[in-house]
């Protein structure tokens, strides 16, 4: 039967073997997730930098970088559930797997089954219900800090990484200016070389979905010669 009122279902399945990855994504469409396929590493972040995903399938095998590689430098901004499937099936490569911040480690050959089993499973593990949920409302905006979920007018706003932890910071200082130091060094890390400009495209994308006049934001305030702020009225 398939399940069609999954809310978190998004999932991006970063592998080079073209043929499994379309052969898994219809089979997760059919039980209504969302998929998108990346064959390397550059393709997988700039789908990131554009797209919420709940669950990232992951390959260690890849033409442009590891599976390793990929998740280390993923863990630097988000604490997405990773699922490694691979055909590398030591103890040690398992052991490095979880201790670089892996949820799930599945061995290639596995059945369509089985992989399903594990998705559900850790989506309801990591997105479950929870009374310690933190969420931040303001206007026709609910951001769920928890399971990094947006919506507008009750409507799924899609962010990508950075953007949401960019808002949640934002979300978690209401009405305090921020200045652009902070905000980089929070969002991007403290040892990340990015320009301001970089946070300025970033705040113009969030106003962008969020705000209903990007030009005159209401919510997303710049707080002259210091940087940005969520204005909301107490």
């Amino acid at each position: 039967m398939k399940n069609n009122r999954i809310c978190f279902n998004n999932i991006l399945i970063i592998d080079d073997d073209d043929d499994l990855s379309l052969i898994i994504s219809d089979m997760l469409e059919s039980y209504g997730y969302r998929v998108s396929m990346a064959a390397n590493e550059k393709t997988a972040f700039e789908l990131m930098e554009k797209n919420t995903y709940h669950i990232i399938l992951l390959d260690i095998n890849l033409p442009d970088s590891s599976g390793f590689k990929l998740c280390k430098e993923l863990r630097r901004v988000s604490t997405v559930p990773v699922i490694f499937a691979s055909a590398r099936t030591s103890e040690e490569d398992r052991i490095t797997g979880f201790d670089i911040g892996g949820d799930d480690y599945l061995p290639k050959p596995y059945s369509m089954k089985e992989l399903l089993s594990r998705v559900n499973a850790l989506i309801r593990r990591t997105y479950g219900f929870s009374d310690n949920e933190k969420i931040i409302s303001f206007g026709k905006i609910t951001v769920n800090i928890t399971t990094r979920f947006v919506t507008k007018d009750n409507k799924t706003i899609s962010l990508s990484l950075r953007e949401f932890d960019l808002l949640a910071y934002l979300c978690e200082h209401i009405n305090t200016a921020i200045s652009k130091d902070t905000l980089i060094s929070e969002v991007w890390g403290v040892f990340s070389i990015v320009e301001t400009t970089t946070l300025a495209v970033h705040i113009r994308w969030l106003r962008e979905k969020l705000e209903d006049d990007p030009a005159d934001p209401r919510f997303i305030k710049t707080v002259y010669k210091v940087g940005y702020m969520l204005e909301v009225a107490e």
